[in-house]
């Protein structure tokens, strides 16, 4: 048979071409996507592909395309921080699975907290063909900078234009947070304070200025404000700070939901009811939003197409089409028991 695999060989291009009846460098054209090839021929080559189980070989392509065929999800975090919060898991997943029907492989580099710079000599190595970046804080410039050299998307803007990758994938944070502030308002909550996140990330500060404008366009003070750094623990220590400051608190909305679980936590501890006397509201829902006791009210914000998004988004760039520049996904408020 004509292009016949001889015992114990491996296919060859040249035995995917003699099958075909094409030229090595038309099967080569196919293999490596070239739209230079008629719809005809393109089925023939992978019909011969298909009966001869061809793998291409796929450090050849990647020397002769300068291409690695190889995706890097930067997370400027630490280690503790990425396991410990639901939110990367859901980027991640959503990364995987945008990517699981390309030729594209998911490398996942939590940035060094010793070497800073190791990730963007790792980047700048050839060892990717782009990069998603999440977790995005004031003062990464570095990571910014590559986009110069390096196709990138941001998950999330940066607070600093000059930081500007020119391609992000953000929620609406500011709608999401103002949502869960009307909704605190329409309850008849009079007393309201939020715990926010970090003012060094577009999250912290979005989320933030929509719970306070809402707040004051309904008369309300809107001088209780605390911080925390997005961990349960730092939730927990706010809670206590503002119930000190504040003892009439009746409404609290947390800028995500493992800060507002560990406002939950304290307002047990100091034998506050939920929501009998104080409502709670988070941002994410979570995995652990809907199993809290009680149930957590928070703003759903859609982590796992984010990451897809901005899988899809690189590829695109990385293949030199024209992608807009930001996308931004809808937010969504949940009401359940706990305000």
């Amino acid at each position: 048979m004509t292009g016949s695999i001889p015992a114990g060989h491996a296919p060859t291009l040249e035995m995917v071409a003699a099958r075909a009846g094409v030229s090595r460098a038309t099967v080569s054209r196919v293999v490596n996507g070239s739209p230079k090839v008629s719809p005809e021929v393109t089925e023939a080559v992978q019909a011969a592909i298909t009966a001869l189980n061809y793998v291409p070989n796929r450090a050849a392509r990647s020397l002769a395309s300068r291409r690695t065929q190889a995706i890097a999800l930067i997370v400027p975090e630490s280690a503790a921080r990425v396991f410990d919060d639901p939110f990367f898991a859901s980027i991640v997943q959503g990364a995987a699975l945008a990517l699981a029907g390309t030729e594209y492989t998911l490398n996942m580099l939590i940035e060094s907290e010793l070497d800073p710079d190791k990730t963007r000599r790792y980047l700048l190595g050839g060892n990717v063909d782009g990069a998603l970046v999440v977790s995005h804080h004031t003062g990464d410039h570095s990571f910014a900078h590559l986009s110069r050299s390096l196709p990138l998307v941001f998950g999330g803007r940066p607070l600093d234009p000059e930081e500007s990758s020119g391609y992000t994938v953000d929620v609406d944070n500011e709608h999401g947070a103002a949502a869960a502030a009307q909704h605190l308002v329409d309850a008849g909550r009079t007393r309201l304070a939020t715990i926010a996140g970090p003012q060094d990330m577009p999250p912290g500060v979005d989320r933030l200025h929509g719970f306070t404008a809402v707040v004051a366009r309904a008369g309300l003070a809107d001088d209780l404000v605390d911080f925390g750094d997005f961990t349960a623990a730092s939730g927990a220590a706010a809670m206590r700070r503002l119930l000190e400051q504040a003892p009439e608190i009746d409404g609290v909305f947390a800028a995500n939901d493992q800060m507002a679980m560990g406002a939950l936590s304290a307002l047990a501890d100091a034998g506050r009811s939920v929501p009998g006397d104080v409502a709670v509201v988070g941002f994410d829902d979570d995995r652990y939003a809907a199993t809290a006791m009680p149930p957590l009210t928070t703003v759903r914000q859609p982590s796992s197409e984010m990451g897809a998004e901005m899988a899809r988004k690189l590829v695109r760039l990385i293949a030199g089409e024209d992608v807009e520049s930001a996308t931004i996904l809808p937010t969504e408020l949940v009401v359940r028991q706990s305000g």
